[in-house]
């Protein structure tokens, strides 16, 4: 081994460090924001998240009815569960359920 191949593993491995010391930062900084807002801020953003889940397997070719069935079906589950808990977002998410599970009737009735 030479002196350039010490000098470039200590680099690799410092970089390596560097890298996850970055990442467990971002991580806790990531913790430390969603620690501080209120539950039903992130609970409405995963809401949304199962929205544009089903939304991406219904426009798939062809369509995955199954996978976007799944993820309407959590969202249903979860909007008729917590009603008016969600606070001002309730409405908003009860049209994007109907929205959602329309679409998926009519793609549906086309497979």
């Amino acid at each position: 081994m030479t002196t350039n191949d010490a000098t470039d593993d200590s680099t690799d491995n410092l970089d390596e460090s560097t890298a996850l010391s970055d990442a467990q930062e971002a991580l806790e900084d990531a913790r430390r924001r969603i620690a501080d807002a209120p539950a039903q801020v992130v609970v409405v953003n995963h809401l949304m998240g199962l929205y544009e889940l089903a939304a991406i397997h219904l426009s798939a070719v062809p369509p995955k009815l199954d996978d976007a069935s799944l993820a309407i079906d959590a969202l249903a589950a979860l909007v008729d569960k917590l009603g008016d808990r969600l606070g001002d977002d309730i409405e908003t998410m009860r049209d994007a359920l109907a929205n959602i599970q329309m679409v998926y009737v009519q793609m549906k009735s086309k497979a």
